[in-house]
């Protein structure tokens, strides 16, 4: 553990970058990681420029471990190398006057180098990397380098930008094996930077979601899954989302004048349904059996993942099916091909 407190982070960001700008705030305690998920453009590089003091803020505040580091109406600013945080930046920014080794040492005494900076590069796969030049670096390794350099130390504030980009399925891994060790000795707060869902899964304890700029949602990997609150989000973690009025029953879709039909019949009002991809049947007419909401629609794309397909489907409601490589022959799935679509009542989850 640290040897000093950590009070945690607590950021209220308001910076504007040429046209972009963005407003979000959000905290992130003592050994908490915070996952920033977003779109491109969605303000996730302007938040880790502003914590780290790169952008400094328009209006509002930033303070970490207790310590104010940038607060415009009291004319408070902590410059970058003063503020404590440890940062793999999404393109590196490796200092080129500095080798690996003391790239990765930047932050420690110089007498705390040496060993403990070659056992890092050795953990990050990197071993015998120290007395090379980060010019003739490759993207991966450059990448590895930084996220090296950012757990070095004992920072107040780890923030991992995009850690994983480009890198093999074997590096990602070891990876995130040293980025949970590390994190476990750690009472500092972690941020990682991402679009991607899995990783928010696996590295954090909450996810906060930014959309142009705004925060739109805030939750627990499994609460943002299980409740997206918009059409990002759904299409993000692989949700069908559908919002509508519900009135006996049935729930009226948008504009689209489609109704569903769910289970609790007197729930009355705007709600939100969610249906799980792998609940969506696919059939080559329409279906008979137990009650369901069923519908023809057409095949907008197929993509394969791993032992099943995803199956996008347009208008009336665009939605995801998960089906079967053999249910895909069977109907004769391809982009352009009428099917129908059947979802149960039971299947729907209603916020």
């Amino acid at each position: 553990m640290s040897a000093h407190p950590n009070e945690g982070l607590r950021a209220d960001l308001d910076v504007t970058v040429e046209q972009f700008r963005l407003q979000a705030a959000f905290a992130a305690e003592p050994g908490e990681t915070v996952a920033v998920l977003g779109p491109n453009g969605a303000g996730k590089s302007t938040t880790v420029r502003s914590l780290t003091g790169l952008d400094p803020l328009t209006a509002g505040r930033i303070e970490l471990g207790g310590r104010v580091l940038d607060d415009p109406a009291a004319k408070t600013f902590v410059l970058p190398h003063e503020r404590s945080i440890g940062t793999a930046f999404q393109d590196a920014l490796l200092f080129p006057h500095l080798d690996v080794r003391d790239n990765v040492g930047f932050a420690l005494e110089r007498s705390q180098r040496g060993s403990a900076v070659d056992a890092l590069l050795e953990r990050v796969g990197l071993g015998g990397f120290g007395s090379r030049s980060v010019d003739g670096l490759s993207g991966g390794e450059a990448r590895r380098v930084a996220i090296a350099r950012a757990l070095a130390g004992d920072p107040d504030l780890v923030i991992l930008d995009e850690p994983f980009a480009g890198l093999d399925v074997g590096a990602r891994a070891g990876l995130r094996k040293l980025i949970l060790e590390r994190r476990a000795d750690s009472d500092a707060p972690w941020l990682l930077i991402t679009h991607d869902p899995t990783e928010a899964r696996i590295l954090a304890d909450r996810v906060v979601v930014l959309e142009a700029g705004q925060v739109t949602q805030v939750g627990t990997p499994s609460e943002v899954q299980a409740q997206p609150e918009s059409r990002y989000v759904a299409d993000l973690v692989g949700v069908n989302l559908f919002e509508g009025v519900a009135q006996g029953g049935r729930v009226t879709v948008g504009s689209t004048g489609v109704e569903l039909t769910i289970v609790d019949r007197a729930l009355t009002g705007e709600v939100r349904l969610t249906a799980r991809p792998e609940s969506v049947a696919l059939h080559a007419g329409q279906p008979g059996g137990s009650p369901r909401n069923a519908w023809e629609a057409r095949v907008a794309a197929v993509h394969r993942l791993g032992d099943l397909v995803r199956v996008h489907v347009d208008s009336p409601l665009p939605l995801v099916a998960d089906v079967t490589p053999g249910a895909v022959t069977e109907l004769d799935i391809a982009p352009g091909k009428a099917v129908w679509v059947a979802i149960k009542a039971t299947s729907f989850d209603v916020f």
